[in-house]
């Protein structure tokens, strides 16, 4: 996984963002259960009083109270506090006092006459420290009870004491409670609005951020691909490459989006929640603590179980798409050896491979969750039952308990998060691995550094000196010791036995593969020496099999020249035999040609390949085995029309047919990768067995001119 993360690079402030949108979504989701804690604690227990500072408090129960504080304490309430009486009131504020607090009428009170926040906390001390003490002595108590007196208990014996006074004043108590349940439960509504917009923004940004890696992925895949020799070619299958950019990157697309939803935003959720637990009340952790070790443990079990099965599930993938790319490319080879039975058995083998496997992964998933769940609701029930006990002890509120419980969930879910990530993360390490292998595999056949360039003097001269080749990890030369010189203007035919090197020697020219030995000129310098599309600028190359491309016969034949004129395209079909089934056609050049030209014969996808590679008007035309499937008469016609279109041009053929090379000026015989004979249709039937043997297997001696 960690080597795609550099392709992460242009989605860097993205991330960024997600990574402060998630912080703020966590941060407001932990801070909800405070929240409620305070709406149960203070909202409802205490009536909405904060602290034990009153807002209002009468003149002889202040003066109680005075009774027990020091002289600086003294002071500090006389300060904050300010007198309300008839006498230093003007009638109109007194008239507005007396609306909120009705015991002015009759007594004079002291009013909070402060908002500064560290003078509320002295405050705050001074009266948690007295009032407790003038409520026990005012129910015949003595102050040494106090010691025997929980900590909650005070502070709810405090907060009573408050109430008591807020109603002997004439204050609206249910007001203070419902003014402060609407602030805070304002504020949580907030947050929950804000944590949805953040999840919305990182659900929005994850999508772009996978799709745009899914894309580029893909783009370096295919370019990759593209600058592959046949080498890594026969390295990597083509069912392989095809899992590989779409089954592999759609696995690291779906992990991106669930990755900065999940694993970043649960780690921040966990640890934000356990901050937040030892901040509050810590008698309970060890549930939590249990609760997490336990699904640690199972998550890295399931995980090391899970691991080599993800593993197998692309390989599998990859034989499956294999076996089905084979029947359908040899469907008719398949029907005409009515071998369906075989080839089902071979497909149901293998799919049944992958869902037995696939059945495995997806059983272990589905057991993780019931079991992270069974966890998660045992520890709720062990918080339940701890905290009732304490709550009934006093020594915990009840809004601090429905906090913990709510903190619990939190932090439960987060390493569910991470257990429903590390399910996915196997699977998507595999196929960047995958992914990784083809993108970092370097191809043999590279562009020199210091390129050189043709020069003007030579035009299509192919010279062969001393060449040798022999494919990766063979044990012998397919071809050796290869000498030979391919003139402009003249025909070059190769021909020789199956499996002779014939079709090896031409792919060497465009290199497709780099000699072993030896060297190949093309225009006196070196094919290595100059880069590969400068080289192949010179080459019209028709393969053995002939490839087409879906469109139109049009397009495939501008395929080589994109301007050229509809008159050139003509001409070109017609030096390559091809007018015939075009005119004939519904839709002449417009007429549709299917993948890989599947819709017309052998013969006129060869005829078009041809058709293509006179488009480009190059130097060196490769004719690989071209013309193989053309009757005798459309070949020899062909032949004719090729030597007056090619010109100048350097034509190179490989054929098995004596008919097609008798005309050549230069035949090139190959037997078992060695030249056995070079010269004309004469000089060969005189002087070389190979050639002699070929040509009277094939024609009479009167054909043959001899």
């Amino acid at each position: 996984m960690l080597k795609l993360v550099k392709h992460l690079r242009p989605f860097i402030w993205s991330i960024a963002a997600i990574s402060v949108l998630l912080f703020a979504q966590a941060m407001s989701d932990l801070s909800l259960p405070s929240y409620m804690s305070r709406i149960i604690n203070i909202g409802i227990q205490q009536n909405g009083i904060e602290t034990a500072v009153p807002q209002a408090i009468r003149i002889g129960e202040l003066g109680k109270l005075k009774s027990f504080m020091t002289d600086s304490e003294s002071k500090q309430v006389t300060t904050d506090y300010i007198l309300l009486d008839k006498q230093s009131l003007s009638p109109d504020a007194y008239s507005k006092y007396v609306k909120s607090y009705p015991a002015l009428a009759t007594t004079p009170l002291y009013k909070l006459d402060t908002s500064d926040k560290t003078s509320i906390t002295q405050l705050d001390i001074i009266f948690s420290k007295y009032l407790p003490v003038l409520a026990i002595t005012e129910r015949g108590g003595t102050p040494a009870q106090l010691s025997s007196v929980s900590e909650n208990q005070l502070k709810l014996a405090t907060i009573a004491y408050i109430s008591a006074e807020y109603k002997a004043i004439g204050m609206n108590v249910g007001g203070i409670q419902t003014s402060y349940m609407l602030r805070i439960g304002l504020l949580m509504l907030l947050l929950t609005l804000a944590a949805a917009v953040c999840s919305i923004a990182v659900g929005y940004l994850s999508a772009r951020i996978a799709a745009g890696l899914g894309r580029d992925l893909r783009r370096k895949l295919f370019v990759r691909v593209e600058s592959f020799s046949n080498t890594e070619f026969d390295k990597f299958s083509t069912a392989s490459l095809i899992t590989r950019t779409t089954n592999d990157i759609t696995q690291i697309q779906m992990l991106m989006v669930m990755l900065f939803r999940m694993a970043f935003y649960a780690p921040i959720l966990g640890i934000g929640g356990i901050i937040r637990v030892l901040g509050e009340d810590r008698s309970m952790l060890w549930i939590i603590a249990a609760a997490v070790g336990l699904m640690v443990t199972m998550i890295i079990s399931l995980f090391s179980i899970a691991l080599p099965r993800f593993t197998l599930i692309q390989s599998l993938m990859d034989r499956l798409n294999l076996i089905t790319r084979e029947m359908l490319s040899g469907l008719m080879v398949i029907r005409a050896f009515n071998t369906q039975r075989h080839e089902e058995e071979k497909f149901d083998a293998a799919n049944t491979d992958l869902t037995r496997i696939n059945l495995f992964v997806n059983r272990i998933s589905v057991f993780m969750m019931p079991a992270m769940m069974l966890v998660m609701n045992a520890a709720m029930l062990l918080i339940v039952w701890v905290g009732s006990h304490q709550v009934d002890a006093a020594s915990m509120q009840v809004g601090d308990m429905m906090a913990f419980m709510q903190y619990a969930v939190l932090i439960i879910s987060s390493f569910m998060m991470l257990s429903f990530m590390f399910m996915m993360v196997p699977r998507a390490s595999v196929s960047a691995v995958r992914i990784s292998e083809v993108l970092d595999t370097e191809p043999v056949i590279n562009d020199p550094k210091a390129p050189q360039k043709f020069t003007a003097d030579l035009k299509g001269v192919v010279e062969f000196k001393n060449v040798s080749f022999r494919y990766p990890g063979a044990e012998e030369d397919v071809l050796r010791d290869i000498t030979f010189t391919a003139k402009p203007g003249q025909t070059t035919a190769f021909i020789g036995s199956t499996g002779s090197g014939k079709s090896t020697l031409v792919n060497l020219i465009p290199r497709f593969y780099d000699v072993t030995e030896g060297q190949v000129l093309v225009d006196g310098v070196n094919v290595r020496e100059v880069t590969q599309h400068d080289l192949r600028d010179k080459i019209s190359y028709v393969p053995q099999k002939a490839m087409l491309f879906s469109g139109s016969i049009k397009s495939n034949i501008k395929y080589a020249d994109e301007n050229a004129t509809d008159e050139d395209i003509a001409r070109y079909a017609g030096t390559a035999q091809a007018l015939d089934f075009i005119t004939t056609s519904e839709h002449g050049f417009s007429t549709r040609v299917s993948q890989g030209g599947a819709n017309l014969s052998g013969g006129q996808r060869q005829r078009l390949s041809i058709a293509r590679a006179l488009a480009k008007r190059p130097e060196i035309y490769i004719f690989d085995d071209s013309l193989s499937a053309l009757d005798f008469k459309t070949d020899a016609a062909l032949r004719k029309a090729l030597r007056q279109e090619t010109g100048g041009a350097t034509v190179l053929i490989v054929t098995q047919r004596i008919s097609t090379v008798m005309g050549a000026e230069q035949i090139v015989v190959l037997d078992d990768g060695r030249t056995v004979g070079t010269g004309s249709h004469k000089e060969l039937m005189e002087s070389c067995k190979v050639y002699y043997e070929l040509a009277m297997s094939q024609m009479s001696r009167e054909e043959l001119g001899s």
